[in-house]
């Protein structure tokens, strides 16, 4: 290939969160005009994020340094009339959101998220680039996924692999070691009481678990990239590579500590699943527009059943830890009014305008297929044991898929295809949960788990607690509605977000919810109440019909009429 594409970054100003890049274009002279384009969302983070909005400065020279014509044709594309010449195109992107998905530099350090840093030429996504990185004095190191050529620079063979693999440059701290033949590195960046021995061991039995689940790993090397900070949390999944965010003093503590291990296993798992073993939506990329999948129950909703579940299997939580983790999902998903309205592949379908943008009214009109994904994973798995007697389980079907259709085929999937792939390796029918993920008839998951010895419980059940069904927040000394529950007492009363509470009963309601309290202990349900509240500055008086709380809070135990069989296999679906 005679033609190239070189990017040079620098930092001249770092502490004002830019990065100065010059994108050399070379032997494209066939072309006599090229169309340069940004990406406008990161896959595994569906959201039109609009990367070009940080783009400053945009010039286009030939190598004698001439101006090159060009205009900008859409919010992400800009055309260069090259005349079949080498340019060089020079911008500069602002850089300054804390998050796994977006880049972040300051005088300190640089987070690239590669997508929103380089162009790439419309048409030429299968071309190679090359990245150079020019360090300000100050800082020492460059971690990346890329293959290293050269002293700060590196080679993407296509502008995939280039999307794919963050950046971090600064002064980390980063050590390597070896899991079953595959290096693996830890770049820590920022402050934290973290200790490298421990993490190192632990990451590696989570590791090895994983390889043990898929039966081969495909990288040679992989990179953990961890940002610590006062509160951020979260991560996202790259080829051979992840990016954490974790509060910097969680380590000390048992709790967050296992919750960071439980990420690390939950972004890791997704090296198989869905970087290699993905639906026909999810690759090859389409970076101008939403890639549309339902299957996210299946990507993310097993990864997030099977990131608490590898923590259980490593020994990091014990029994009853884990069981409290599987019912959370639960809990998160019937205690939201929206698991009437949506299913979880409606969830994954509908993620690019609901579930990166929540509002007040989200818990009522929407679920995650995280935890709706996790809730029917855990059924699939304990009906695969229940009817194999335990020879099988879903990890034998996420293998099967993952040879089937990324070593053998290299493709995409299509949900109905899955399924009868896991029906053939199971032998037996599993369109009850496939098809519950599509539909809003809830699945009775005492019938899944009583196979295996185990319970799910609403202890809340005989519950007849009071509600009005409103979440506050305090805003200085006044008492604001942030959500209603769909058809709680509120909601039906006509309350509303934004009302500022100022009384109930003639008692005055202040920050503490005391008066609040001290109503719903001494009326019954069916019981009108007054509230007074102030909505846009307007006094009005609304009657509230009280009634009884529908929140849920489930647990997942063993039965005690549990036979030795039911025992055996629940023994089996949770063991180290």
């Amino acid at each position: 290939m005679n033609s190239s594409i070189t990017f040079r970054l620098s930092f001249p100003e770092c502490q004002t969160h830019y990065v100065n890049v010059d994108m050399h274009i070379q032997g494209f002279s066939t072309q006599k005009q090229l169309d340069v384009k940004m990406p406008v969302w990161a896959p595994g983070s569906y959201l039109i994020r609009e990367y070009a909005k940080n783009v400053e400065r945009f010039s286009v020279q030939d190598e004698q340094g001439i101006d090159v014509l060009h205009e900008k044709t859409d919010k992400n594309t800009w055309r260069i009339w090259t005349e079949g010449q080498d340019v060089h195109i020079r911008y500069s992107v602002y850089a300054f959101e804390r998050s796994v998905r977006t880049s972040f530099i300051d005088a300190q350090h640089a987070f690239l998220s590669p997508v929103g840093i380089f162009f790439y030429i419309d048409g030429h996504l299968a071309h190679p680039a090359h990245i150079m990185i020019d360090l300000p004095p100050a800082w020492s190191k460059i971690s990346s996924g890329l293959p290293k050529i050269a002293e700060q620079t590196f080679y993407a063979e296509n502008f995939d692999i280039l999307y794919d693999s963050p950046i971090e440059a600064g002064n980390q701290d980063t050590w390597l070691f070896d899991v079953d033949g595959t290096l693996h590195e830890c770049c820590m960046v920022g402050k934290a009481d973290y200790d490298r021995d421990r993490l190192t061991a632990d990451i590696t039995t989570i590791v090895r678990e994983e390889n043990k689940i898929w039966g081969s790993n495909p990288n040679d090397y992989y990179l953990f990239i961890t940002h610590h900070s006062q509160s951020g949390s979260g991560g996202l999944e790259h080829l051979n590579s992840t990016v954490l965010a974790t509060p910097r003093f969680h380590y000390a503590n048992p709790v967050t500590y296992k919750a960071y291990l439980s990420l690390v296993a939950h972004e890791y798992f997704h090296l198989w699943n869905v970087k290699r073993l993905r639906p026909k939506a999810l690759g090859p990329f389409n970076y101008n527009v939403e890639n549309y999948t339902t299957a996210l129950w299946i990507m993310e909703g097993f990864t997030a059943y099977y990131d608490n579940l590898i923590i259980r299997r490593c020994g990091f939580y014990d029994e009853k830890e884990y069981l409290q983790q599987l019912a959370q999902d639960f809990n998160t998903v019937y205690n939201r009014p929206g698991y009437t309205l949506q299913s979880a592949a409606a969830a994954s379908f509908d993620a690019w305008i609901k579930q990166y943008r929540p509002d007040e009214n989200s818990h009522n009109t929407s679920i995650s297929y995280y935890n709706k994904g996790a809730m029917l994973a855990a059924a699939l798995d304990t009906k695969i044991i229940a009817h194999t007697e335990g020879h099988r389980r879903l990890d034998d079907v996420v293998r099967a898929a993952y040879e089937k259709f990324y070593l053998i085929e290299n493709r995409g999937f299509e949900e109905a295809e899955f399924q009868r792939l896991a029906e053939e390796i199971v032998g037996t029918d599993l369109s009850d949960i496939f098809r519950a993920a599509h539909e809003l008839v809830e699945l009775d998951y005492n019938r899944y788990f009583h196979a295996v010895g185990y319970e799910l419980i609403d202890s809340n059940q005989e519950n007849k607690t009071l509600s009005l069904g409103i979440k506050t927040v305090n805003n200085d000394t006044r008492v604001i509605i942030k959500n209603i529950d769909r058809d709680s007492a509120a909601w039906q009363a006509g309350l509303s977000v934004d009302d500022e509470l100022i009384a109930i009963n003639d008692y005055r309601i202040d920050g503490n919810g005391k008066a609040i309290d001290h109503v719903l202990a001494t009326v019954q349900a069916g019981d009108e109440i007054r509230m007074i509240v102030a909505r846009d500055g307007i006094i009005e008086y609304i009657p509230v019909t009280l009634q009884y709380a529908n929140k849920k809070s489930f647990v997942i135990q063993r039965m005690e009429s549990a036979s030795d069989e039911q025992r055996r296999l629940g023994d089996i679906w949770l063991s180290l």
